[in-house]
């Protein structure tokens, strides 16, 4: 007679970057059913948003995500140069275009450098994080930060990419190149990941469809979706660049789509420099008319969206904010069930969820209780990768 014991993953736990619950049922190491919730993290955002001026939003929702620091602010000021129907100068899309891809390599990486210690790759994740030292600095050199840039308003951009800069951005995009042709050889060409990913996690198409997936998870999954073509903002629409799909939903394809990605990246941030035309960076808006607006763009993980209701006001009247991890994480539900435990960290992963975190973890069953933290998920997943790289060296 098989016993079932419950997993409970959160609602603050390391493996999650904000507070969401996770309640896996297993019968041994196999995941039969899983309870999703969410509702943990409520910082108030779009209602601080509401008491700003509309520039002061910017700020504000810049910090919604670490990552997304550049997707934020460009949805937000979109949704208020519709309102007004705002014109912003040509040169501020290509600028913002730079930014949205150079925060694109960023998150990449940051994500592919995770995926590998939770593989038990810790070499994969020294070389990733140590590989986006680059992009780092190519955003420290053109915003002055590293990190929650400051770059965008209403109308335009704060900061233009000075023509010195260009020659030392290009010299740190070839040296990133060079370093991603690497390791997409590492993790495409291994054997042992290609056993460790394939068919593990997998999202068909028609769930991917069904729960309304975005960015790389839907990508991977066969559904050719992208804001920055099907919807073309900044200076999508004036450079050549081509959605990266695959047709088999799991973890290994979700990997080689945002590899993939990395490379269009890099192909875009060269494009908008070559191309880039002279002339202001902001037009200068003044009064924000009555009205609604709304803004989208395709952020690291998928669509980002927000709408603005205004007033007349200097202030939002209304902020709603939609980050792409709202209708990416419940297809966890559909990838985790059935697989093993040992899997439930990477599959997790896969989704690049954006989350904050506070260790809690607790087995909880009809007999004892017992403490499981996120060091001992990992150690299950990467015990798994041992395994399969122990059977290729005896084979």
């Amino acid at each position: 007679m098989s016993h079932k014991a419950a997993i409970p993953i959160g609602p603050y736990h390391p493996l999650q970057e904000e507070p969401e619950f996770y309640k896996l049922i297993v019968e041994g190491e196999k995941v039969v059913d899983v309870d999703v919730r969410i509702g943990y993290n409520h910082r108030g955002i779009e209602k601080i948003s509401e008491a700003k001026s509309y520039d002061q939003s910017l700020f504000i929702v810049e910090r919604i995500c670490g990552i997304c620091s550049s997707s934020h602010p460009i949805a937000c000021a979109q949704a208020v140069e519709d309102i007004a129907k705002f014109e912003v100068p040509e040169r501020a899309l290509y600028i913002r275009t730079v930014c949205q891809e150079l925060e694109r390599l960023h998150s990449h990486m940051l994500w592919l450098g995770l995926a590998g210690h939770f593989l038990g790759y810790n070499t994969v994740f020294m070389w990733a994080w140590k590989y986006r030292e680059p992009i780092c600095d190519i955003f420290e050199t053109v915003t002055g930060n590293r990190q929650n840039y400051a770059m965008h308003k209403i109308g335009g951009v704060r900061r233009d990419i000075e023509k010195e800069h260009i020659p030392y951005i290009l010299k740190r995009l070839d040296e990133f190149t060079k370093q991603l042709n690497m390791l997409k050889g590492a993790v495409l060409d291994d054997p042992v990941l290609h056993e460790r990913l394939k068919g593990v996690g997998v999202l068909t198409k028609e769930d991917a469809i069904d729960y309304s997936a975005l960015g790389p998870t839907a990508r991977a999954s066969g559904i050719d979706i992208d804001v920055r073509r099907d919807y073309p903002y900044a200076a999508y629409d004036k450079i050549k660049w081509n959605v990266i799909t695959l047709e088999e939903g799991d973890v290994f394809a979700k990997t080689v789509v945002r590899i993939l990605e990395m490379f269009e990246s890099v192909s875009i941030i060269r494009q908008c420099l070559d191309k880039m035309p002279q002339g202001p960076i902001d037009s200068n808006p003044k009064d924000i008319p009555p009205g609604e607006g709304i803004g989208q763009i395709e952020a690291p993980r998928g669509e980002c969206f927000h709408y603005i209701k205004s007033d007349g006001t200097n202030s939002p009247m209304r902020h709603k904010i939609r980050a792409p991890t709202y209708m990416n994480f419940p297809t966890f539900r559909e990838t985790v069930i059935g697989e093993t435990i040992s899997d439930a960290a990477i599959i997790l992963a896969a989704i690049d969820p954006c989350y904050c975190c506070t260790e809690r973890m607790l087995i909880v069953d009809d007999h004892d209780k017992q403490v499981m933290g996120v060091f001992e998920l990992i150690r299950l997943s990467q015990e798994k990768t041992a395994r399969i790289k122990d059977r290729y060296a005896l084979s």
